[in-house]
């Protein structure tokens, strides 16, 4: 088994920190980095949205004075017609001609004259000022239908006529379906003289208008936002159902076109897509598109009309600030948990020196040194865990000199002892087998006297007092016996006493002196 090497306390805490302080660091980042994120998006949903509706705005005021504006030619335009029908009205249609238009379009100042009327299966122009205008059909136009009705007397529906009456339709600005050479801006209005077999179209030159709509209009407005705001790439006003069939550019009425104002330079297929759904279904739909190496925020608002208002905003533009506003917060909470990390490595390495004091004071005390103490300057628990190991060291350095001290007095001791012991054993020994021979001769020559005493005695037993004699030296000889019995067992029993005593007192000797060299590993 392969052996690591064991990790400090310092190496481990400072470990666990930075680890702390890298994941706390990147979730941080990406928690921020994530509602940045959100914000940017937020930020510029509402500029996108704010622009949207200022364009939209702008663009119902401009219609509102336009509006205003062209009614006052609607009106004017009903004179007109009105005007041309009384000078024309005892004349029949092949009676009419061109010269007698162009007098009377020269002297109303009106931008041309023409007489519509019925040929095979269509209207066409057959009297006019503008000789482009002979044969105009409005069969291709798309009005044959509304010519009829106005001819028959029936209430004429055009979609987007600005002035309608049984007897005239004023239809809005439009470019001239006959003049392909240059574009030419009028506004036309056909009127059916009553009892008349012929259409009135009298048309005057808007381009003045049309110019004034353009120019405080939402092209104007766009202007105005892309200077004022430099986040803003493009804005346009833009038709869906166009886009969805393009032919519909083609036709002359109603004039449609797939950018009516502004630009739409950062076009692409998700683009032309979108706004073919929005043609069908209008919504508001926003859209972030990687074009051109520029990351493009991208607002369709469906407004009046079957319009949209189209806006490009630089994302990476608008999100910059709040980036850099997101990388200085980033960096300053890196900043400060470095900064932590360092005050607390600082004050772990302190207590961390203050441990290893204490640890190596213990090792020393356990390999015997008494004399070891530890110096900790702290002024929190681990100087008071210093000043009770200190206190324990000292405590336990009495102790032990103590019991050295004591050790020696009973090694001295138990050595005398054990010596004085042995000399009297000795000594007891021999005055034990001196009493006991001395009380055994005593004795035997006691035994001796008794014995002839008692012969004697025996020759006079009919004396009564010789019988009580004798019995007296029977019981003479057992006190004898016990009292020489009792004194060799007196002799023995001491002798057996003073040798246990030396024996202890050996042993004492040795415990002293194993004491002494068990004592001998502690430094005092």
């Amino acid at each position: 088994m392969k052996y690591k090497p064991k990790k400090s306390l310092l190496q481990q805490f400072l470990s666990r920190i930075f680890a702390v302080l890298i994941i706390v660091s990147v979730i941080t980042g990406l928690v921020q980095l994530h509602f940045i994120q959100q914000q940017i998006t937020m930020e510029t949903n509402n500029q996108a949205l704010m622009i949207a509706q200022s364009i939209n705005k702008g663009i119902e005021e401009t219609l509102l004075a336009t509006s205003a504006i062209e009614h006052q030619i609607d009106l004017k335009l009903r004179s007109y017609a009105e005007r041309i029908a009384d000078r024309l009205q005892n004349k029949s249609l092949p009676m009419i001609t061109t010269e007698e238009l162009i007098a009377t379009r020269d002297q109303m100042g009106v931008a041309g004259i023409t007489i519509l009327a019925r040929t095979e299966g269509d209207i066409v122009g057959v009297r006019s000022t503008e000789p482009q205008d002979i044969g105009f059909s409005l069969k291709k136009v798309g009005f044959l239908e509304a010519a009829e009705n106005m001819l028959n007397g029936k209430i004429v529906s055009i979609p987007g006529a600005t002035y309608f009456d049984n007897d005239i339709v004023v239809l809005p600005i439009a470019q001239s379906g006959t003049h392909v050479d240059k574009p030419i801006f009028y506004k036309y209005s056909y009127y059916h003289p009553p009892g008349k077999s012929y259409i009135i179209n009298v048309f005057i030159e808007a381009g003045e208008v049309y110019q004034f709509m353009r120019d405080v209009g939402p092209d104007d407005w766009i202007a105005r936002v892309r200077h004022e705001d430099s986040n803003v790439l493009e804005i346009g006003i833009l038709t869906p159902k166009v886009f969805a069939d393009p032919s519909l550019e083609q036709q002359i009425y109603p004039p449609v076109k797939k950018i009516v104002h502004g630009t739409f330079q950062y076009e692409s297929k998700e683009d032309i897509n979108l706004l073919t759904q929005l043609a069908a279904q209008p919504q508001l739909v926003t859209s972030i598109q990687e074009i051109a190496n520029k990351k493009i925020y991208k607002m369709f608002l469906p407004i009046q009309d079957d319009k949209v208002v189209y806006i490009a905003l630089d994302y990476d533009e608008i999100g910059s600030p709040l980036i850099r506003h997101s990388v200085i917060l980033i960096v300053s909470g890196f900043v400060s948990l470095v900064a932590l990390f360092a005050l607390t490595a600082s004050f772990f390495t302190e207590i961390y020196k203050n441990i290893q004091k204490i640890i190596a004071q213990m090792k020393q005390l356990e390999t015997g040194d008494l004399t070891a103490r530890s110096d900790v300057t702290d002024k929190g628990e681990l100087r008071d865990l210093s000043q009770s190991v200190n206190k324990m060291a000292r405590a336990l350095h009495r102790l032990i000199t103590d019991t050295h001290e004591k050790a020696i007095q009973a090694q001295r001791v138990a050595a005398v002892l054990e010596a004085e012991a042995n000399h009297s054993v000795e000594k007891a020994f021999s005055l034990s087998m001196e009493k006991t021979a001395t009380a055994r001769d005593s004795i035997d020559e006691i035994f001796f006297y008794l014995d002839q005493m008692e012969e004697l005695l025996k020759q006079q037993e009919h004396n009564p007092e010789a019988a009580e004699i004798l019995g007296n030296i029977e019981r003479i000889r057992e006190w004898a016996r016990e009292r020489t019995n009792n004194t060799t067992e007196i002799t023995i029993t001491l002798a057996d006493l003073l040798k246990s005593l030396h024996a202890q007192s050996s042993v004492l000797s040795k415990i002293s002196n194993l004491l002494l060299k068990k004592m001998e590993r502690f430094k005092l």
